[in-house]
């Protein structure tokens, strides 16, 4: 398999004329551009060696792909694979009362230009660079003569784990080699070194012509070869100064700056050949800081592959004689301007959000959500007598899952962020959520929230006592979304775009807290009806006699 940044293959062959190896890898480059690479050797003495090699593989691969963005990829390593190895431990005990779901583990995760890598057991993980063939993991097994093969860690042999973990840095031309112990005992490492490049298929068939396809043990390869840089870091190695200071009427590349658009002043609206752009600069803090120079040259990247009419367009010119980027100019009021006049009528909230979730669904097809859905960052355009909307601010899109801090506008923050959860799709909801809302009420469901304040999440006036015109089925769909409980919140974008585009599906919504006449009146009123007629029949029949 090929990518525009690596070149993965893995093979795998049973020992001796075995129908089933219980080694198992996989190697997967992900939307992020994340690449996992995992080769597990399941203990041929224990029972369930093989199966605890399949299970390991598919477990790191699945939650590398749902993990924290918050966490690093060292704390990621430390948690799944203490994980996987308590519950193969313990269902080794209850089922057999021995830990026979044992395997080796070895795991290599590329960010960026970046090596993370984790072993347990004896699999060995190669860097090979040059040609020469580097050694990156450490065998866990006995030191003493004659007990070589006698492991002292592996996945599921004990309650607790203690892997090692080693960090490095890639260039293109590497290679990557995982492989069980069986191709050191036909290989040597020169051996090895001289196959690698052919890819993992060429190098274990190779190991096994030499032993006449009589191999002695199973014997499996995974090999990853960095074929570039990342498009980030290419971007940030590019040689261009930032400006320290920008002031009207300068000239950068032809584009005259006319007059800063935020007050930080490093966005600018400028004109070039009659047309107007946006530049956004980086902050001043990035001439000194590395990690200011990392978030805008993200941003950049983000800006410039998101081609969608969600968004306004974006490049990042070529021939630039200073760091920036470049968007086109949408003229138009913000709809927080918009709102300040009167609020949206029913059909344009509506079509509002369907744009925010279609906008978030595509984000989240690349692992990212906006991080800053709010009125201010809605540009409202006219088009043809209708009504267009744009999602800006490049600047705070984020991987999802990625934060956990308070990053973002406080009144359009879900509750679960002020209590440390990162940042969700269900997180996402809400800020839509409170945006409708606002966009048909003028208020906010819980109050405006200032920055570093502990807010309490009451229950928020119902949208159709504010805007009478609401329908009842706009309000439950919007309710729905600004539930401070997450358990009573969409889960995801589809759910609420469903609801929009099916008013007749939308079922009514309550606050957790409402009564049953609030709930159901008709009933409730039915019931008194009843209660009340029975009640007058017994008092009738008393009184005749």
């Amino acid at each position: 398999m090929s990518t525009n940044r690596f070149k993965t293959s893995s093979f795998g062959l049973a020992k001796g004329h075995e129908a089933l190896s219980d080694d198992y890898a996989a190697v997967r480059v992900m939307e992020d551009g994340l690449c996992i690479g995992v080769l597990c050797d399941g203990v041929g003495s224990a029972r369930a060696g093989g199966t605890a090699a399949r299970r390991t593989v598919n477990y790191l691969m699945n939650n590398f792909k749902t993990r924290p963005r918050s966490w690093s990829i060292e704390k990621s390593l430390r948690h799944f694979i203490a994980n996987i190895n308590e519950i193969l431990y313990r269902e080794g005990m209850e089922e057999y009362e021995d830990p026979e779901y044992v395997t080796t583990l070895s795991v290599v995760v590329i960010e960026d230009n970046r090596l993370y890598g984790a072993n347990v057991g004896d699999s060995p993980i190669w860097l090979q660079r040059e040609g020469e063939l580097l050694r990156l993991s450490i065998p866990h097994s006995s030191d003493e003569k004659g007990m070589e093969h006698v492991l002292t860690q592996a996945i599921g042999l004990s309650e607790t784990v203690d892997p090692y973990l080693f960090e490095n840095n890639l260039r293109p031309g590497d290679r990557l080699l995982l492989a069980s112990d069986g191709l050191e005992a036909v290989l040597d490492e020169q051996e090895i070194a001289q196959r690698v490049p052919g890819g993992a298929t060429a190098l274990i068939k190779y190991a096994s012509k030499q032993v006449k396809d009589d191999l002695p043990d199973d014997t499996t390869a995974l090999v990853i070869e960095v074929l570039a840089e990342s498009k980030t870091c290419r971007l940030k190695k590019i040689d261009l100064p930032i400006p320290a200071r920008l002031k009207k009427g300068e000239v950068i590349d032809g584009y005259r700056l006319l007059r800063p658009l935020i007050a930080n002043e490093r966005t600018w609206l400028t004109e070039k050949k009659g047309v107007r752009y946006v530049l956004k600069f980086p902050s001043a803090e990035a001439i000194d800081d590395e990690a200011h120079l990392d978030l805008f040259v993200r941003e950049a990247w983000n800006a410039a592959r998101l081609k969608a009419g969600f968004f306004p367009k974006a490049v990042i010119p070529r021939n630039r004689t200073v760091r920036y980027y470049v968007m086109e100019y949408l003229e138009g009021p913000t709809l927080k301007e918009v709102i300040a006049k009167k609020p949206l009528s029913v059909e344009d909230a509506i079509q509002l959000g369907k744009f925010l979730l279609n906008a978030c669904s595509y984000l989240l097809k690349y692992d990212l959500v906006h991080g800053d859905i709010k009125p201010e960052n809605i540009v409202v355009l006219e088009r043809r007598g209708k009504r267009v909307y744009k999602l800006i601010d490049f600047g705070s899109i984020v991987e999802i899952f990625s934060i956990a801090s308070r990053a973002g506008t406080p009144s359009y923050l879900a509750p679960e962020r002020f209590a440390g959860d990162p940042i969700s799709e269900q997180s996402e909801i809400f800020a839509i959520g409170v945006t409708l809302y606002e966009a048909l009420s003028r208020k906010y469901p819980y109050g405006e929230i200032e920055p570093f304040q502990n807010p309490t999440f009451k229950t928020p006036q119902p949208l159709r006592r504010l805007n009478p015109i609401v329908p009842a089925w706009l309000e439950s769909v919007v309710m729905r979304a600004v539930e401070k409980e997450k358990d009573r919140r969409y889960a995801h974008y589809s759910e609420m775009e469903y609801e929009l585009t099916h008013p007749e599906k939308v079922l009514p919504y309550y606050p957790e807290n409402a009564t049953l006449l609030e709930r159901e009146p008709v009933k409730v009123y039915r019931w008194a009806f009843t209660a009340s007629l029975i009640v007058n029949v017994i008092l009738l029949i008393f009184l005749l006699h």
